[in-house]
């Protein structure tokens, strides 16, 4: 049976029932159903949007990846954006446009996995669109909440805060180097630190915040580019997948460019003011591990490695 077989609004609601099973959270006011949805924030809080679009083709192909996989890929990516910004999840919607050949089998997969990490990360489906598509794309966006003017941002860097990192970085590349030589399916899939954002934007002296998506070296020049700094980075400092350097030779890719240019982690890439907190301290606070990699300087005197291009679509 595929999308053909099923029509528009059996389609919309295969979906609406999935998300109805996960129960309406404190926050939904009207949920799926409306023309629109309502949600309600706490008082004294901002309210966070983010969008992302997942393409076949170009960030997944069936061939190499789950279904399910993909769905919980695809809102993860949207769910590391609140916590960049240090904001909680408070809902997202969904617009799917497929071939009407698409097999409902590979639907219900897409939305099990969107809605495994919405349940994860407490992030109701409440509405969205359906449409029909010459290949398949999942488009999702999210609603968060921040405490009032606390949001983290990219713009607020100066020479002499330090760099630091969250977790460890290049699992995402390795994983998607094995299934494109064919050497298994992509399974992985990141945590988006949800917990550590909100953390970070409680710590004063935290002057930027960006997500790892498209790569260390092009989000770190993100931080940099808004008043034309440049950074000191120590490439021996940034933290890796175990056996990083040994796997990447092992699937004929350099190391040092997959980890400066790869992205996919969803680790957090932020800035810090003075010498304290420590790194000890921060990874307790956070409750994820912390690395300093390097210094802000004054635009022209950075060194270390030059920034890797990083993932662009044009």
């Amino acid at each position: 049976m595929d999308l053909h077989d099923l029509g528009e609004f059996g389609l919309i609601d295969r979906i609406a029932r999935a998300a109805r099973r996960l129960g309406k959270p404190r926050g939904v006011v009207i949920g799926i159903g409306d023309d629109a949805a309502v949600l309600r924030c706490r008082p004294g809080e901002d309210v966070v949007l983010s969008t992302d679009a997942s393409v076949e083709d170009v960030h997944f192909r069936f061939t190499t990846e789950s279904p399910r996989n993909i769905g919980r890929r695809a809102l993860v990516a949207n769910l590391s954006d609140l916590a960049a910004m240090g904001a909680r999840p408070l809902a997202f919607t969904l617009a799917l446009a497929a071939p009407g050949t698409l097999p409902l089998r590979i639907l219900d997969g897409l939305v099990a996995g969107l809605l495994h990490e919405a349940a994860a990360h407490r992030c109701p489906l409440v509405g969205g669109n359906v449409s029909a598509a010459g290949a398949t794309s999942i488009t999702v966006a999210v609603v968060g909440a921040v405490e009032r003017g606390r949001a983290l941002t990219r713009r607020g860097a100066r020479p002499g805060d330090r760099i630091c990192v969250t977790g460890r970085l290049g699992a995402a590349a390795l994983a998607l180097a094995r299934a494109e030589q064919g050497l298994g399916r992509l399974r992985h899939v990141p945590t988006p630190r949800l917990g550590a954002g909100r953390a970070l934007a409680r710590i004063p002296g935290v002057t930027a915040c960006i997500d790892i998506s498209d790569g260390l070296g092009a989000d770190l020049q993100h931080l940099l580019d808004a008043h034309g700094l440049a950074a000191e980075l120590a490439l021996a400092s940034v933290p890796r997948a175990p056996g990083f350097a040994a796997r990447c030779r092992r699937l004929g890719i350099d190391p040092e460019s997959t980890l400066l240019g790869s992205g996919g982690d969803y680790e957090l890439l932020f800035t810090v003011r003075g010498a304290s907190p420590s790194t000890a301290s921060l990874s307790r606070r956070l409750g994820v591990p912390v690395s300093e990699i390097g210094r802000v300087v004054s635009g022209g005197k950075g060194s270390g490695p030059p920034p890797a291009r990083g993932w662009r679509h044009f």
